[in-house]
């Protein structure tokens, strides 16, 4: 329960502060993200969805405060099929109305997914952390730079007399730059790990969107057969019906 607590409170404090990312800061940058995508969520459900729906969705989130798909449309199927939920005014089956749903949260979890990346503070985030990876790389160059006058300084000093505490010195300070060029390098080491989570996170919303179109065209092909028997059996109907008619009886 205080681990809730303190995680709904660092969230909270997300609101209010400015949307600047950092070079290497990947849990705060990544907490940004979570909470454009949990403001879409919450703004953009549709009025077709039942009050459950949320609740589904507020159940279904884990540690990173991100909703779980497949848990959420799960839950939000049972809400409807064992509550009795008043579907729309274009369903009158709860079955095929909790897959509707089950579709439609699929799609908004997908849209607060783009607006996480692509919203306005989004993009905003994306410039600081472009700018900070500039600042890093030109760091970089300059530590290199220093560095390699600090090895041009130890090459005139060596030879000459009473010169080991000097290189010694020289030799701390390269040293020192090797670090801060580790400490650099280690920012962009972990943006590319969080990158690479994210961009997995968004393989399996696309993965998810194609197994919902799967599911789509499996029913509407269903629907299409049963339409095809149904035109089927009426017309043999319609042509016993007139062949019985049109049959003249025996003298």
């Amino acid at each position: 329960m205080k681990k809730t607590i303190a995680f709904t409170l660092a969230f909270s404090a997300l609101l209010i502060l400015p949307a600047i990312a950092q070079l290497g800061k990947v849990w705060v940058d990544f907490q940004y993200y979570s909470t454009d995508f949990q403001n879409y969520l919450s703004n953009n459900l549709s009025d077709s969805l039942e009050n459950n729906s949320q609740n589904a969705l507020n159940n279904s989130r884990g540690d990173l405060n991100l909703p779980n798909p497949v848990d959420a449309g799960k839950q939000a199927r049972q809400g409807i099929l064992f509550f009795n939920s008043i579907p729309d005014k274009f369903e009158n089956n709860q079955a095929v109305h909790s897959n509707s749903v089950s579709n439609e949260i699929n799609r908004v979890i997908t849209r607060s997914s783009v607006v996480g990346v692509l919203g306005r503070d989004a993009q905003i985030r994306t410039k600081n952390k472009l700018e900070n990876t500039e600042r890093t790389i030109d760091n970089i160059t300059n530590i290199y730079n220093d560095s390699n006058s600090i090895l041009n300084k130890i090459g005139g000093i060596l030879g000459g007399a009473n010169t080991d505490n000097i290189v010694r010195t020289e030799e701390s300070n390269l040293q020192l730059q090797s670090i801060r060029i580790q400490s650099e390098q280690s920012k962009i080491i972990a943006e590319n790990l969080a990158q690479t989570l994210q961009t997995n996170q968004f393989i399996q919303y696309s993965n998810l969107n194609l197994a919902n179109i799967s599911q789509q065209m499996e029913e509407s092909n269903r629907a299409r057969r049963l339409d095809s028997a149904t035109e089927a059996s009426r017309l043999l109907r319609t042509t016993s019906q007139i062949e019985l008619f049109g049959t003249k009886p025996e003298n």
